[in-house]
């Protein structure tokens, strides 16, 4: 899991600091849900308001033989059409089942709309890294400050939000920042 969140920190263009403790010794179903809660609520503060963004993004990946495309919109109204499938129960450790429950959990509180689909693919690494390369491209084409809209982004360097879950359930998000050039030349200009 740790190698899918820096696919998709270097991808979105996002510093991503992510301390993690939970019940793993059971599975690792309630870390990746509240790993996906968490970076939900800090991308939704760290972009503020959708409302000076471009809101929508799109991106198509291919990954070997692999290809999986994401589609966003920073509406507020939190979605997610899940469809990939896994030809694997597992990548590595981590059961394929538990991808959709972070990006179920990162849609819902992100505030985003969340289309993701694998078009084809058959190796179960490729697909879940594809994915979320693909929403990590998305997002860093939606948050580009767009200055033909008004309401102001409030886009932040510096973002910490501590989510407690179930089950004594720890996770950290410390020093979120959107790196983008093309986001911090608007903010400056």
């Amino acid at each position: 899991f740790d190698h899918m969140l820096e696919s998709f920190a270097k991808h979105s263009a996002m510093d991503i600091n992510v301390e993690a403790k939970g019940d793993l010794h059971i599975d690792q179903h309630h870390t990746m849900e509240d790993v996906g809660i968490v970076l939900g609520q800090a991308f939704r503060e760290a972009v503020g308001s959708y409302s000076s963004v471009i809101r929508f993004g799109h991106a198509y990946v291919p990954m070997d033989e692999t290809l999986a495309r994401a589609a966003v919109d920073l509406c507020n109204r939190p979605y997610l059409i899940w469809k990939v499938g896994f030809t694997r129960d597992k990548v590595g450790q981590v059961d394929t089942e538990l991808f959709k429950e972070f990006f179920q959990a990162f849609a819902m509180n992100s505030g985003i709309c969340l289309h993701l689909e694998l078009l084809y693919g058959e190796n179960s690494h490729h697909i879940a890294e594809a994915s979320f390369k693909a929403l990590a491209r998305a997002l860093r084409t939606a948050v580009v400050l767009d200055d033909r809209l008004f309401g102001g982004a409030d886009l932040v360097d510096q973002q910490r939000v501590t989510e407690e879950g179930a089950d004594d359930d720890v996770v950290d998000v410390k020093g979120l920042e959107l790196k983008d050039p093309l986001v911090h030349a608007a903010l400056q200009g």
